[in-house]
């Protein structure tokens, strides 16, 4: 009798009906809650978000202002003290483990809701329904899955679907996707590409990417990527619910080019954190080997970062390290004039896209007269990259 219901299922079938439901959930989170609401990357139309708002309050019982709030917040405060669940600050296993703890601690702030609310749906079933009972969907949909699978498949068919954003969302995003995997754009912050997840996660786990350009719609961008969320909002646009704002720019290389020109500079300053990615790979081989060379030497101070990490730390941002990382930093450049240029060369092709006072011929001269100082360098590695950077158009 536990087990009657008005469909008689399988292990099997329970199973694939969990995943379905479960990836139902994930496509609302990540074409709704974070492209549509978060981001404002695409609009849709009322159906589909309407039935997005609908299934999520039913199978996750989250509020849109407060996801979309904390989301934003994590982006505006990355890796700082006030990220909301960065594993750089607070640690992975807390994050990843605890991912839902720290959302529903931050959802209790009021400033967080009101500074990066702003702009969600604030119709009469937002404030009457989906907000003030937000405990009423789970419910029902508790009961939905008993009278469909009967008692204990019921109920354990919606304990995955109450753990699976918990869990792949809060946890393995926010976590894993701050900590570990590759990396295609150098952006500020420490955000990776997991794959291959792109199924369970919705293309979420192109994390990197995302960070890099944050209002895309699309979060693929190597050739191996596949970010499903971007398919279904492809399928919404043709069948005319959704309009598309936003999308991550494409890189185009025109190998012809030899001098830097106004379309360089624009193509450098547009794919910035690609720039910086590339010039990490054309360095890295020198970098190992001098790191390599001094760490026969030379010891760190007692308790800052491994020579493995120095690697990394040499192509972040100063603000990004924290003091006893800066010291590594510095003592290391200090006895490599290799690493001190590569280090140096780096910070002042930074400044050509944050300098905000030059115009833009102003800002091509330096662009130019980098790549010349480039070419003139001892450092091979350096000169390969100019070479390629030239190239962007």
């Amino acid at each position: 009798m536990l087990f009657s219901g008005l469909f008689d299922l399988s292990v099997g079938q329970l199973i694939g009906v969990a995943l379905v439901l479960t990836h139902i959930t994930i496509a609302s989170v990540t074409i709704f809650l974070h492209r549509c609401q978060a981001h404002r990357a695409l609009e849709l139309g009322a159906i589909p978000s309407h039935f997005f708002r609908f299934w999520l309050w039913l199978t996750t019982g989250m509020i849109t202002r407060e996801w979309a709030a904390i989301h934003r917040k994590h982006h505006a405060k990355c890796e700082t003290e006030e990220d909301p669940h960065s594993p750089q600050i607070l640690g992975i296993n807390r994050v990843l483990w605890g991912g839902v703890f720290l959302y529903v601690k931050e959802s209790r702030i009021p400033e967080t809701m009101e500074r990066y609310g702003h702009g969600t749906p604030d119709d009469w079933i937002e404030r009457h329904l989906y907000t003030p009972h937000e405990r009423i969907g789970v419910t029902l949909m508790a009961l939905i899955n008993i009278a469909l699978f009967g008692l204990v498949p019921g109920v354990l068919v919606w304990l995955v679907q109450m753990i699976w954003i918990p869990f792949w969302a809060a946890g393995v995003i926010n976590g894993l996707g701050h900590f570990v995997g590759y990396r295609t754009f150098q952006s500020k912050d420490a955000s990776t590409n997991l794959v291959p997840w792109g199924i369970l996660i919705g293309g979420e786990e192109l994390h990197n990417n995302h960070h890099a350009y944050a209002t895309s719609a699309r979060l693929s961008n190597r050739w191996f990527e596949f970010d499903i969320g971007w398919f279904y909002i492809r399928i919404l646009e043709l069948l005319g619910q959704a309009k598309v704002k936003n999308v991550a720019p494409m890189l185009k290389l025109d190998r012809s080019k030899t001098e830097c020109d106004l379309a360089t500079l624009q193509a450098v300053i547009t794919h910035r954190y690609d720039v910086l990615a590339k010039y990490a790979r054309y360095l890295a081989e020198l970098t190992q080997q001098e790191l390599h060379e001094l760490s026969q030497h030379m010891a760190l101070p007692s308790g800052t970062a491994s020579y493995a990490a120095i690697q990394r730390f040499l192509h972040r941002e100063p603000e990004q390290l924290n003091e006893g990382e800066r010291a590594a930093v510095g003592q290391v450049l200090a006895h490599s004039t290799a690493l001190k240029t590569i280090y140096q060369m780096r910070e002042e092709l930074v400044s050509i896209w944050t300098k905000t006072n030059l115009t833009r011929e102003q800002l091509l001269a330096q662009l130019q007269e980098w790549c010349q100082r480039a070419d003139q360098s001892d450092i091979a590695g350096l000169r390969r990259f100019s070479r390629h950077l030239r190239c962007y158009a």
